[in-house]
């Protein structure tokens, strides 16, 4: 099933400023949250898919590639927040409800998740090198990446066993306390990350002894994605949950994958078209002639007819590349060049003093001829 517009999953303008999206995902969030509707996974789906889209249009970054390439521009196959999981929506956006257990206010608190932090695994950042065949066809990478993984040993808890630690004896495990001041208005009620447990709800009482109780060491996982097709130099694609893994049972970080583009031989990307320089001699642009020439699918041959002008483009239809998340394809364009020799022998220069001197070798242009500025126009029309 296709993924719903973002925009429409919040109920907001393609305009709409950063508040007024903050809000709207706040109502949904409020609306179905899963302590409000237990049970029901349909309304758990539609948290998560709120949590999602805001995720992509709260972030300037995320939104702009949005805008301009729709999912593909932040997702690809297994890209982007769908794998988002209750703890990463509270960790990330739980800030928007002023601190604390978010919640807490609207659903009565103290539920299993409490005021827990959890924690987020930092991002992670490589550059993927792609040929113009890549782009144009899209493909399959899969690369070693370096980064945190969790301690084997302790399972990331950081703790030598199971016996190694306790409840916090500040929050009693809620990972946040509470304050009760009075002011002229009345009591009032602040939450906040305890202090003693730093909002996890435990302490460490012996440290593991393989990653020193930080319940991370250093390590290396394949992993394998796809790059679709379209992608461009600079284009930025994100993969949830590939990044450097949080402590203590926390939500790994995203892994951040930047296309560089490697430069073709000869042909030479223009947005989603191709160009291809072609030179020609003069006899072959007055007689006519077939040429072989390079394509990204392989070799095409193309006819000269009589009489070419030097300048002239010819255009190969649906030869170029693919616009991301689009059936639209481009051309590639032939760029006629005639070739002037830059030497000639005394038996050449006699042939050619024989024909400058003929009608036909006179230049005659006609309303047919177009000009150079006639022909930029009409190659960006």
């Amino acid at each position: 099933m296709s993924k719903r517009d973002y925009y429409d999953i919040l109920g907001v303008s393609r305009t709409a400023e950063a508040a007024e999206i903050k809000s709207a995902y706040r109502k949904l969030a409020i609306k179905f949250h899963p302590d409000k509707n237990p049970g029901d996974k349909e309304a758990e789906e539609n948290f998560k898919e709120a949590a999602e889209a805001y995720e992509i249009l709260s972030n300037p970054e995320k939104r702009s590639r949005y805008d301009q390439f729709g999912h593909s521009g932040n997702s690809a196959s297994g890209f982007g927040g769908g794998g988002m999981n209750m703890d990463d929506i509270f960790s990330q956006f739980g800030d928007i409800f002023g601190g604390g257990n978010p919640f807490e206010s609207f659903f009565g608190g103290g539920g299993s998740r409490g005021g827990r932090r959890v924690q987020k695994g930092t991002n992670l950042r490589i550059k993927v090198k792609l040929t113009l065949e890549e782009i144009a066809n899209g493909i399959e990478k899969k690369v070693k990446v370096n980064k945190q993984i969790h301690c084997q040993t302790c399972d990331g808890s950081g703790a030598k066993d199971k016996s190694s630690f306790h409840t916090c004896n500040t929050c009693g495990g809620a990972g946040s306390v509470r304050r009760v001041t009075n002011t002229i208005l009345g009591q009032m009620q602040t939450t906040s990350t305890c202090p003693t447990c730093n909002g996890e709800g435990v302490e460490v009482t012996a440290k593991c002894t393989s990653c020193k109780g930080e319940g991370l060491v250093r390590g290396e996982e394949t992993i394998t994605f796809n790059i679709p097709a379209g992608v461009s130099e600079g284009m930025q694609l994100s993969m949830s949950g590939k990044g450097n893994a949080a402590a203590r049972g926390g939500v790994p970080g995203d892994l951040i994958i930047l296309v560089e583009e490697v430069q073709h031989e000869t042909l030479k990307r223009d947005g989603i078209n191709v160009i291809y320089d072609l030179y020609i001699n003069f006899a072959d642009a007055a007689l006519g002639t077939s040429v072989e020439i390079p394509t990204i699918d392989g070799k095409a041959k193309i006819k000269i007819e009589p009489g070419t002008q030097g300048g002239k483009i010819l255009r190969l239809k649906g030869k170029g590349i693919p616009e991301v998340n689009s059936y639209h394809k481009g051309d590639q364009l032939v760029y006629i060049n005639i070739w002037t020799p830059k030497a000639v022998s005394s038996e050449e220069r006699e042939v050619l003093e024989k024909l400058k001197s003929s009608a036909n070798f006179k230049p005659q242009p006609g309303k047919s001829e177009k000009s150079f500025f006639e022909r930029i126009k009409e190659y960006f029309e």
